[in-house]
């Protein structure tokens, strides 16, 4: 079968700014609500692994499984491979695939496990049906995606306003759904899923720290990453509209009162199990 062609920009791009974000992500923090499913034999395929601090947290927690991660950008494979060697991972590889077309036969992992992936997918459907194609029978698909539009934070801030609704507008041209968590359930059971357990878990930034850390990152992310370039060069905004949301961000940063909520909807999709024919 042809692979799709892509219809979907990955509107983050992987400058610093964003990466400072992944590389904070863990098993722990990003896919608890996987991680009681999880066995030592276990043969697991990453989608959407990035750098690999996630992949190489499976990889601990499966130690006499196995660990695929698979993401887009070639660069971004080899920063994972150098992450899982730095931790000692021996139980993990990597290679550049699509979600959409995967190059692995039916019914080869335990575990399907993308974090903040089919919210940047031209196909989040077909990439869910890849998904349980090549999960085995009684395996597990789990996905877990933010939702932009329920995001909220204190005090209230037109800058952030702003930001929420550009980013909304930039991620939606270039063939994502930025509200992807709260649509996960719809498109699994789209996607011929039978057996779907959702549920839902936050990040809090809330800290002196943690708003210095959030704030700061998107301060610089809405003026140097490639999501700023494809919001001027897509016609969304202006770099003077950019760089007030900039300010936005680290106006409220400041603030001793703030409070920043990111909601996420997560999904474990069980594949159903073949009965044996009649005989």
């Amino acid at each position: 079968m042809p692979k799709p062609r892509e219809t979907a920009v990955y509107t983050h791009g992987h400058h610093e700014s964003v990466l400072r974000s992944h590389t904070w992500r863990t098993a722990a923090n990003s896919a608890a609500y996987l991680l009681g499913s999880l066995k030592p034999h276990m043969r697991i395929l990453d989608v959407g692994c990035g750098p690999g601090t996630i992949t190489a947290d499976l990889a601990a927690l499966v130690p006499d499984g196995h660990v695929t991660g698979v993401d887009r950008a070639p660069e971004i494979v080899e920063r994972a491979r150098a992450t899982a060697a730095g931790r000692g991972a021996a139980n993990t590889d990597f290679a550049v695939a699509d979600v959409h077309a995967l190059d692995h036969p039916d019914d080869t992992f335990c575990v399907v496990h993308a974090h903040q992936v089919l919210q940047h997918v031209g196909d989040p459907v077909r990439a869910l049906r890849e998904m349980r194609r090549v999960v085995k029978p009684g395996g597990i698909v789990a996905v877990r995606d933010a939702d932009y539009g329920a995001m909220t934070w204190y005090p209230a801030s037109p800058g952030l306003d702003d930001w929420l609704d550009l980013y909304r507008g930039v991620a939606r041209a270039n063939g994502g759904e930025p509200d992807a968590g709260r649509r996960l359930e719809a498109w699994a059971l789209e996607a011929g899923f039978t057996d779907v357990t959702c549920t839902s878990a936050t990040w809090t930034f809330s800290t002196p720290a943690e708003r210095e850390w959030w704030s700061g990152l998107w301060a610089e992310r809405t003026l140097a990453s490639a999501y700023a370039g494809r919001a001027v060069e897509g016609g969304h905004a202006t770099t003077e509209r950019l760089r007030a949301v900039s300010a936005a961000w680290r106006e409220w940063g400041e603030r001793p009162d703030g409070w920043f909520s990111v909601p996420h909807g997560e999904i474990l999709c069980r594949k159903e199990v073949r009965n044996a024919p009649d005989r």
